[in-house]
This record gives C-alpha cells, sequence and structure tokens, in this order.
C-alpha cells in the first residue's frame, strides 16, 4: 500500500484528501505545516506527498525546495488556490512533480497520483514500459514487437524523455538543455536530426509516435 502525506492547513480539505486516498487504497498521513509533515517524514516512510502552497509559516514552495535542498526526492503533487503560469513555473522549479489549482477534482487527483507513482517507480528501476515497449536505462536499449535494439545514448535519453510523459509538450530548448547541457553550443537541428533518426528506428512500433507541435517542440502521443 502507498503512503502519501497531506501537508493542507484547511482541515476540511485535509480530511477530505486523506478520506479520498484511503477509499483507493492509500495510506493517508495529514499534517497542517511543513513542521508537522518534516517531524512525520522523520518517522514515516513516505511514497508520494501533495503539498498545499499558502501555509502559515514555511510555505509550500519552501518546503519543497527544503526537501529537495536536503536531497528527498520524494515525489510532489502541489495543490494550490495558486494558479498563475508564474506559480506553476515557481512550483516546478522548486522541485514539484506535478501541479493542481483548487477547486480541485478529487478523480482527477487520484489519476494524477497514479501517474506520478508509476514514473517513480520507473526512475527506482531505472525501466520504462509503454505496452509492449520496454525501455532499459542502464543498457539504451530498447524491445518491442518487432525486436530488440540498442539506441545511441541521445537518442535513447530524448525518447525516454518524452516517454516518462506521455502527451506533454517539451519545447525545443528544454530538450536540449536536458540532454545536451544548458552549456551546449547545439542548436535547434541537432535535435531535429536525432528526432528524425527516432522515427525512421521506430517507424514499426505500435504503441507510440513522436509528434512535432509546429513552434513550440514535440510530444510522445501513446497509441
Amino acid at each position: 500500500m502507498f503512503r502519501i502525506l497531506v501537508v493542507e492547513d484547511d482541515a476540511d480539505l485535509q480530511n477530505l484528501f486523506c478520506k479520498t486516498l484511503n477509499r483507493n487504497n492509500y495510506q493517508p498521513f495529514g499534517a497542517s505545516d511543513a513542521e508537522e509533515a518534516f517531524n512525520i517524514l522523520d518517522r514515516e516512510y513516505i511514497d508520494l506527498i501533495i503539498s498545499d502552497v499558502m501555509m502559515p509559516g514555511t510555505d509550500g514552495f519552501e518546503f519543497i525546495s527544503s526537501l529537495r535542498e536536503s536531497s528527498i526526492n520524494i515525489p510532489v503533487l502541489m495543490i494550490t488556490a495558486k494558479g498563475s503560469i508564474q506559480d506553476k513555473q515557481k512550483g516546478f522549479l522548486a522541485g514539484a512533480d506535478d501541479y493542481m489549482v483548487k477547486p480541485v477534482d478529487v478523480n482527477e487527483m487520484l489519476m494524477r497520483i497514479t501517474a506520478i507513482l508509476r514514473r517513480a517507480k520507473s526512475v527506482n528501476e531505472r525501466k520504462l514500459t509503454i505496452g509492449n515497449t520496454v525501455l532499459f536505462y542502464d543498457t539504451w536499449t530498447l524491445t518491442d514487437l518487432t525486436g530488440s535494439q540498442i539506441l545511441p545514448q541521445k537518442e535513447f535519453q530524448l525518447l525516454y524523455k518524452l516517454l516518462s510523459y506521455p502527451g506533454k509538450i517539451f519545447t525545443r530548448q528544454q530538450i536540449l538543455d536536458d540532454i545536451w547541457g544548458i552549456d551546449s553550443c547545439e542548436d535547434s537541428h541537432t535535435l531535429d536530426v536525432h528526432i528524425s533518426r527516432l522515427r525512421d528506428r521506430l517507424k514499426n512500433n505500435a504503441d507510440f509516435e513522436i509528434v512535432t507541435i509546429r513552434g513550440l517542440g514535440y510530444r510522445a502521443v501513446i497509441k
């Protein structure tokens, strides 16, 4: 059973989230502020954290930053009334894995929790499964119904990134910074060449496709 820490100062909302989690076979722990959350983390194993932003004392951004600075890599779903793009960017930069804006649909929350935990499991196992396709991070190997192949490192890392977040659009610059490094001199042409090679290698793959988002970048779409 996955153990989820809910950090929310609104007692009614915390109670709603905890009851919803309990009904769906998760073990919830409630905390009203960052200090109480850290106390729980000191004595309990936690698989995922749901955190509000506006809390007394340390706010959610600072709480998540403190976790990451302490090398605590537990996945975090941030839930808040602060819904501007600047607030979302601040949350992701602090180390959040996903972001929801209040009022929250608890069914959507559960779907996001499932997705986050699946990604976290893939990171820990260094393996990613999409349908009949499996990517093995340590060997840069992809297997599907057509067979098995070892991909060049950059192509593998690029594909792994896109498939870790199906449907999410990554800009060209985000991908270049993450795969080639912020200080790299590579440009969009390099990325486009790698995408073209991947498409050619995986033209018979039945599980996903890499889609170009004109003017933005790329995303992986599950078939």
